[in-house]
């Protein structure tokens, strides 16, 4: 099968060769992207990835891990705020549908983010091309939380809306997210649910770890440095957790000096430990080095670092709020808490890197899930299900 993935402005170039936690507008969007096109071509189909050309200097195509990224001429060839991407939906769209008409016609295309939603739509409808859309975070849920501070486009809802209900079939990640397109107006019927996977080679108990401070138990959380992902909230738990120190990992660099302050402030500044963007080759290292993984958003569509930890066999601390509430079994793979509650954090973890048994329990019960529920190539076969579904393939003659 022919698939064109739809990801205006997050390239998989970013998740394969560099760290992707140092642009605010690079995380989870671009590993979904770059690891589910890697599967999907190693399950035999055809991938092409079609993403904005932010720099002059980039080739047209680029082939990357069995699949082509594709350099969308749309706008100034330089980085730009995703918000500020909306003008050249059209571009982009036109671009690609002439691109699908004389060189490469997909057989499905599947839409990242509801920009790329916009152009793939205006293109399929000219070119005779099914979509599936991926949101992968929300106007709604974005709006609720940030208020003033929400510097997306003044539809962006209304967008998001009307593609909910005219895309041939809207990929939904957890149940949360269900319950926020269901409140928006988008028929049940009209969604699938299958989450964002993990890739369990790379992510495992096995290998090595990262260098430990002598006599500290390790706290770790993983992230873009913006305010939303709460590691203010862990800096202020961490006085009511003696002898444990808190790895933060992810940038830009020039959001980590209020962190630095406020730890000073709450007096654990000797206990915190800011390293910055981490190459994607050694997150696994640093996953096998904690006690335990913290991830204390505020709200989070899906959250891939909380499944990156299940994998490698660390237990997961996290707040109870959309994805999380999907993969971390409360109790079982993990805890969950309240968002904004730095009291509930620290006695959650406290009480876990006080607890050796539960755990080894929970990192047991976390491999398993990962591995069960979470893994790729089980991941790119539900979604090559609902691939051939919209596109009216007969996969099993296909496969023959």
């Amino acid at each position: 099968m022919r698939i064109a993935m739809v990801s205006e402005h997050a390239s998989p170039l970013s998740a394969l060769g560099h760290g992707i936690l140092g642009n605010v507008d690079a995380g989870g969007q671009n590993a979904h992207v770059a690891a589910l096109a890697a599967e999907l071509t190693a399950q035999g189909h055809e991938v092409r990835v079609y993403t904005r050309r932010d720099a002059a200097d980039l080739e047209p195509v680029v082939s990357a891990a069995g699949f082509d990224v594709v350099h969308v001429p749309a706008g100034p060839a330089t980085e730009l705020p995703k918000d500020e991407l909306l003008p050249f939906m059209g571009e982009f769209a036109e671009w690609m549908a002439d691109d699908w008409r004389t060189r490469w016609k997909p057989d499905v295309a599947h839409a990242h983010f509801w920009m790329s939603g916009l152009a793939a739509v205006t293109a399929g409808r000219l070119c005779d091309v099914p979509v599936v859309q991926t949101f992968h975070a929300l106007g709604t849920v974005k709006r609720r939380h940030q208020g003033a501070a929400d510097t997306s486009p003044a539809h962006r809802v209304a967008y998001e809306r009307r593609l909910g209900r005219v895309v041939d079939r809207v990929v939904v990640q957890c149940h949360d997210e269900i319950r926020e397109l269901l409140r928006m107006g988008v028929p049940r019927a009209r969604m699938t649910l299958v989450p964002s996977g993990v890739d369990t080679g790379r992510f495992s108990p096995d290998g090595p770890a990262a260098p430990r401070t002598p006599g500290r138990k390790r706290i770790l959380t993983v992230g873009r440095l913006v305010e939303r992902k709460g590691f203010a909230d862990l800096i202020r738990a961490l006085p009511l957790i003696p002898g444990a120190e808190l790895v933060i990992a992810g940038g830009p660099e020039e959001n980590a000096g209020k962190l630095r302050k406020l730890a000073d402030r709450c007096k654990v500044g000797e206990r915190v430990r800011l390293i910055g963007a981490v190459r994607p080759a050694d997150m696994p290292c640093w996953y096998r080095s904690a006690d335990v993984v913290a991830a204390a958003p505020w709200y989070e569509p899906f959250g891939l670092t909380p499944l990156e930890a299940m994998a490698c066999g660390v237990p997961v601390v996290g707040t109870a709020v959309g994805g999380l509430i999907d993969t971390v079994v409360d109790g079982v793979t993990g805890d969950l808490v309240p968002p904004h509650d730095p009291k509930s954090l620290a006695r959650a973890l406290r009480r876990l890197l006080g607890d050796e048994m539960r755990r080894m329990s929970y990192a047991a019960a976390a491999v398993e899930r990962a591995e069960v529920s979470y893994s790729w190539p089980r991941i790119a076969a539900r979604l090559t299900a609902t691939y051939g579904a919209v596109a009216g393939l007969d996969l099993t003659r296909e496969a023959a």
